[in-house]
């Protein structure tokens, strides 16, 4: 076999890489029924793509749903901590897939990275928080004469995307997989709950029953992860600064609070709301001794760390992995992961059974792409209902669930005016 280019870590690691996406292969059954589809009409044959996502089991089973159908597919990481090395070097040596990412990897190699995968000239970007779509779009115009349109799976590169789209600046279609609902009330709840309380209990060992967890914000992921660790004993506060947000956060039987009063309070802080400096060096000053800061957003802003750094006396001190001890005026305070996404610094994000959903978005997404981009003009659009619901169809399928049906009777009177009381 003829490797094809690729960086990665250590491809000795392969062969452990592949038994972990096969086991995550086993809770992915939507995405195996359209691989297997994929398999028999290639509705992506010839295509060239660029993926820059989490580079994980999940994903490795994506873009081999994606390289049955006949794509030309290069993947980069999305985040320079949410590589699994195994998985990347399975997908060189086993799938002959080139792979660009390294856990860990500096903020250099990160972007000779999204180079690489730019170099591969898409004609459909997949993104997971805007990387590819921004710099195609601020460094390399030459490729947009070649791009029929792209994907974005998270809420942070909808974000960036519909700022562009507003500005004018956007230059090709883009489906924002992260809004459709088999994605968002699932992935972003369910498995953003889960894995960011098993990132932080990973990295620290510590017993949530108890103490006071601090959630910022109450979007679809802050509401699976304050769920989550109420369930886990914990007392939640939530931080909001939308009013209907906040008043959901109520009555779902959580405080709310501005962050400058859950401050001094809080035991851990996990943010998760796309913005910049949710954590300020106000705040840092106001906690109390031992708080634990992490963040479940894409990037790695939403904590001020420069700030941090800029108050603490001396460097941070590696005291587990993936967890930095700061001293700020005699009292120590715990930053996780660096900052970054928490849930795939320290644990393996979220369970394959809820990828399954998402990454069937993705998949369908690109076939829906090639097939209408002539009619799309430069925006960001929502998949399809209809699709949307196939894959809630296909997923209950698989679970060995049924529901029921209408009778042409209830048909007849729900889309007719006449019949009152």
């Amino acid at each position: 076999m003829t490797i094809q280019q690729y960086d990665v870590k250590d491809l000795a690691q392969a062969e452990g890489g592949r038994y972990r996406i096969q086991w995550a292969e086993l809770e992915m059954p939507v995405l195996r029924a359209i691989r297997e589809r994929f398999e028999r009409e290639k509705p992506l044959k010839g295509i060239r793509i660029s993926a820059c996502l989490h580079v994980t089991t999940e994903t490795a089973n994506l873009v081999k749903t994606l390289a049955a159908a006949g794509a030309d597919i290069v993947l980069v990481a999305s985040n320079p901590l949410s590589t699994q090395d195994d998985v990347a070097a399975s997908l060189v040596v086993h799938d002959e897939i080139p792979v660009y990412a390294i856990k860990g990897e500096d903020r250099d190699t990160y972007f000779s990275h999204i180079t690489a995968a730019l170099d591969h000239r898409p004609q459909i970007t997949m993104d997971d928080g805007c990387d590819l779509v921004s710099e195609i779009h601020k460094n390399r115009r030459e490729l947009l004469a070649d791009i029929v349109g792209g994907t974005e799976e998270t809420t942070t590169g909808v974000i960036r995307l519909r700022a562009m789209a507003k500005d004018g600046a956007l230059m090709f279609p883009v489906l924002a997989v992260n809004d459709s609902d088999t994605k968002h009330l699932f992935d972003n709840r369910y498995g953003t709950g889960q894995s960011t309380i098993d990132g932080i209990v990973r990295a620290t060992n510590i017993l949530l029953a108890g103490r006071t967890v601090v959630v910022a914000g109450y979007g679809w992921c802050s509401r699976g992860i304050a769920s989550r660790a109420q369930g886990m004993g914990a007392n939640v506060i939530v931080t909001e600064i939308d009013p209907m947000r906040a008043l959901e956060a109520v009555m779902d039987g959580f405080r709310v609070m501005p962050m400058g009063e859950a401050a001094p309070v809080g035991d851990i802080f996990i943010t998760a709301t796309g913005d910049i400096n949710v954590l300020d060096t106000h705040h840092f000053r106001a906690m109390k001794h031992g708080a634990i800061m992490c963040n479940s957003g894409h990037f790695n802003v939403e904590i001020n760390l420069d700030g941090l750094r800029g108050m603490s006396a001396g460097e941070p001190r590696l005291v587990r992995p993936f967890v930095e001890e700061y001293v700020v005026d005699g009292k120590v305070l715990y930053v996780l992961g660096e900052g970054r996404l928490i849930n795939l610094a320290a644990a393996e994000g979220h369970p394959a059974s809820v990828m399954d959903m998402s990454f069937a978005n993705q998949a369908l997404a690109a076939e829906y792409m090639l097939r209408n981009a002539a009619n799309l003009k430069p925006d960001v659009y929502v998949i399809p209902e209809a699709v949307d619901k196939e894959i809630a169809r296909l997923k209950l399928e698989a679970m060995g669930v049924r529901i029921d049906t209408l009778t042409a009777q209830q048909e007849h009177y729900l889309n007719q005016w006449q019949e009152g009381t």
